[in-house]
């Protein structure tokens, strides 16, 4: 897990980058055009964030082991530079799925051997019925 976070760090990085041009281009950007704010700050994630997946050939889906068939670095590279243009709404979307896929494999583990899941319990604590009907009462 250490391993893919710091091999998203660049990613992170990049996306952060972009967000804060953002933050400093919508001043300038209202004097211009307010009414086309939005399109105008979003084009320009947009392009930021695909020459920097392409340029630096940042691949999100290769590490997050969901490999597009071969050949495909291009659809690859597309979506981290979505990603990136997204500033720190779409790094932590990867950073909520990755979170969900760790507690994922967690509950699918403790499923898989019930006998190990009262291991890590304290002895102390009984877990039967009149000790549940005792705590109800309290």
């Amino acid at each position: 897990m250490d391993k893919l976070i710091s091999a998203l760090a660049p990613v992170v990085a990049a996306g952060l980058g972009i967000q804060q041009l953002g933050e400093i281009l919508s001043p300038v950007v209202d004097k211009i055009s307010a009414d086309n704010k939005k399109i105008i700050l979003g084009i320009v994630s947009l392009t930021l964030g695909l020459v920097l997946a392409f340029t630096a050939k940042l691949h999100v889906l290769q590490l997050l082991d969901v490999t597009p068939a071969s050949g495909l670095d291009t659809v690859d590279a597309i979506v981290t530079g979505l990603i990136i243009s997204g500033g720190t709404e779409g790094i932590n979307s990867i950073l909520k799925f990755l979170k969900y896929s760790k507690e994922d494999k967690k509950n699918e583990a403790a499923t898989k051997s019930p006998a190990n899941a009262n291991a890590n319990a304290d002895p102390a604590v009984k877990s039967t019925p009149s000790a549940l009907d005792e705590i109800n009462r309290k």
